[in-house]
Formats: structure tokens, sequence, C-alpha cells
């Protein structure tokens, strides 16, 4: 049987929800700051499940503090299709980064119980813990996790800039559950993600809605420098180690690299931490992080390859030690052909313009890509604004990206009972 054409989800409740889960974190500038495992991001995965049992969802958590919320299908022995994406956010982040695709898949629930439709397969909603990576590197952990990339002690083990961990925090907030952390004891059928763009090209092409169907390969590294502190005065210029210097002179390497390869690599130091960061103290200590991206696995190896050698080589020539890690690593990402055709369909019956995209951002759908069929659906975001309070997003861009949702886990649920038959 064909999927229907005419699914529409109920994008005016959809906006509702956002606005209403924005309060939890909201700032002056109208963003968001929720960030993963504090008291704020409590109280939105508090909202969060209210609503979804309100939907009619069964609820369980798992030891990452990822959540599930279970809408059953017409045979619940078949695998879900799975929808979802983070509630935290960045320091200054905004409205819609990771909580759209958490509540479209929401959106999708409640509009199949409207439309009193019941899926071939069963339907859930996950919400991806940290996957921001703002308070706890690396970003995506649980979603990792669940994938087998990282074991679970390596997951709960991740400690902020404070020293509390992941684990230590879950249990505080109350979201350490019981649940196996793996996609072994939690089989996927398939999963999709609706995201905001994070880029301009959607909003200046004039497209409502982008197929994901790759997402580039990352990067992330953390360096200690470690020099001489002495006094700013006393001490003669050729006789400095000055870790700060060297951590400016990699800043300015990061950033000729990412040219060099340009216009697909992006190389970013994000985090920089100045000991003792006093204004006549040369710096003794300086840790950092570095960001490279690019959708191409060899070149993103061959920045890898440059990275290393400026910073052996500013370490060696200012006299400084090189503590240098590379903390996380992901090989660019291929979406399962037929979710991007599903998408696709979804797209078509909608009657929405469109055009196909690769991500230039991590998302949680890159981990499950490895375990699970994935896609991967993006909307506009005004300016390209993104990780910024200022993000915005059209209620009507909101609620495509939601009915394409729609359809494309109606067919994809129908697409896991034919082939189970």
């Amino acid at each position: 049987m064909e999927t229907p054409t005419n699914l529409k989800s109920n994008g005016s409740r959809l906006w509702d929800s956002l606005m209403e889960m924005a309060q939890h974190g909201a700032t002056e500038k109208g963003g968001v700051c929720r960030l993963a495992l504090t008291d704020i991001d409590r109280a939105g995965r508090d909202l969060f499940v209210s609503w979804c049992q309100e939907a009619g969802c069964t609820v369980s958590v798992d030891k990452m503090g990822n959540i599930f919320a279970r809408r059953p299908g017409k045979n619940p022995d078949l695998p879900p299709v799975i929808m979802g994406s983070h509630l935290d956010s960045q320091p200054t982040g905004g409205r819609f980064d990771g909580v759209y695709g958490v509540l479209a898949g929401l959106e999708v629930v409640r509009s199949l119980n409207d439309l009193e439709i019941e899926t071939d397969a069963p339907v859930e909603v996950a919400v991806w813990t940290n996957e921001e990576g703002s308070r706890f590197a690396p970003a995506m952990v649980a979603s990792g996790v669940f994938a087998g990339v990282f074991d679970l002690d390596y997951g709960l083990s991740r400690a902020d800039l404070d020293g509390k961990t992941m684990g230590e925090e879950l249990a505080r907030i109350g979201y350490a559950g019981d649940a196996d952390a793996s996609y072994k004891a939690h089989p996927v059928g398939a999963y999709f993600e609706a995201h905001i763009e994070q880029g301009p090209i959607l909003e200046a092409e004039d497209k409502t809605v982008g197929v994901v169907t790759d997402c580039q390969g990352q990067r992330w590294y953390e360096i200690t420098f470690t020099g001489v502190e002495s006094h700013a005065g006393p001490t003669p210029m050729n006789r400095r180690k000055d870790a700060l210097l060297g951590a400016s002179r990699v800043v300015d390497a990061v950033n000729r690299i990412g040219m060099k390869h340009a216009p697909y690599a992006c190389a970013t130091v994000g985090l920089m931490q100045v000991f003792p960061n006093s204004r006549n103290v040369i710096p003794g200590r300086v840790f950092f992080t570095v960001d490279f991206r690019h959708p191409d696995d060899a070149v993103l190896a061959a920045m890898d390859a440059e990275l290393r050698a400026e910073v052996d080589r500013i370490a060696s020539e200012i006299g400084l030690q090189n503590d240098f890690e590379q903390i996380w690593y992901y090989a660019p990402v291929k979406f399962d052909a037929d979710c991007v055709a599903a998408v696709r369909k979804g797209v078509e019956a909608g009657g929405f313009s469109t055009r196909d995209m690769v991500s230039g951002a991590g998302h949680d759908a890159c981990y499950l890509a490895a375990v699970a069929p994935t896609g991967m659906i993006f909307i506009p975001c005004v300016d390209g604004i993104s990780h910024n309070e200022i993000e915005d997003a059209k209620p009507e861009w909101v609620a495509a990206g939601a009915d394409v949702l729609l359809h494309a886990v109606v067919e994809t649920s129908r697409t896991i009972a034919d082939k189970a038959c």
C-alpha cells in the first residue's frame, strides 16, 4: 500500500511547543542557555517527558541519559523508526538547534494520533544527551556510546571544567536510567533527524527543505603548551618561554590550514585557558582546542598531519612542553539511500522547494548511521546563523520540515514491515 500523500502535521502546535521549551534557559537576547545535565536541562527533559506521556508514549531512559518515547505500531516486534536530536544548547545558543529535531519528532507522534494512523513498526522520539559537547567533551558522546563508538565507562567519565562527570550529573538530575545504552539492546529500524541548516544556503537559494545526503568528518584536538611563568618586567624577551605566544602561533597556523584546503575545510580554535592569567606574569601554561572539518577523509588526514607538524615546530622554537591529544574523530558519513529517498518523497508530497546538501555540522545522526539506516532533513535558519542567541527560523519552515518527517516516518515504517515479511 502506498503512503498517503496528504499527511500534514500541526505546524502551529509545533511552534508553540518550541517557544514553550525555549523558556527553559531563556536569555535576554532571545536565545537559550541549556547546558547538558544542568538543572535547566532537567527542566527541559521533564517537560518533554510529560508531553510524550500525554501523547500516549511509553518513556524509557538508558544509562547515558538518552530518552526514548515509544508509540506502538501494528507489529511490536519490529525495530522502531526513531526520530530525534538533542535538548542541550551552547552557552549562547538558539531556540531551534537540536530541540527542533526532538519536538518535530514529538509533533509526528501527535499528528499520527490526530490522523488515527497506526504505523506498521513502532515509532520513537529520542533525546540524545550532550550532543553539543559544550559542557562535556567530546560532542555527541551519548549517541556515540549507543552506537558503540565509545564504551559506557568512557561516556560516564567525561568531565566538565569543574571536574563534574556525566555520570555524577546524570544521577544528580535524576536521569541516570537503567536501560542498556546500546543499539544491540535497543535495535533501530531506521533513524531520522530534522535540524536547522546552521548555514545560509537554503535561505539564500529560497529553498524550504534540504535533503541531506552526506555529513563531513571531524577531528577535535586538545593541546596544552607549558612554558615558564615569569615576571613580565625583568624577564628579557629572548629568555622567555611564553606558552601564550606558542598558542597564538598555532591559532594562526590553524587558520592557514583551513584556508589552504578551502572551500570545504573548516578550522577553528574555539576555547583557550591561560594560566595564571595575570596581566604582569608571562603565561606558563595554555590549554586550547582545535576543530577540523572536511567532507573528504583524505583531506582531513592531511590537515591533521599539517597541524601536528606545526605544533611540534612552534613548541620547539619557543622551548615549550607540548601535550597534544586528538580526543575525537569520525569519518565523513554517507546517509542511507532508502532513507534519503523517503525524505525526497516527503518533499515531493508536500510540494516544497528543495536541494541536496552535505552537512557542515556534526549530528547524532552521524553515529546512528553506522548502526541503522539513517537520513536527515534540513530547514533554513534566518541569515544562516546558529550557535547564537539570535538564531531564528520561520514558522512555515518549521512546519514544512515536520511534514516531510511525518511522511518519511510513515513510509519507512511500511518499508520495514514489508522487508520483515
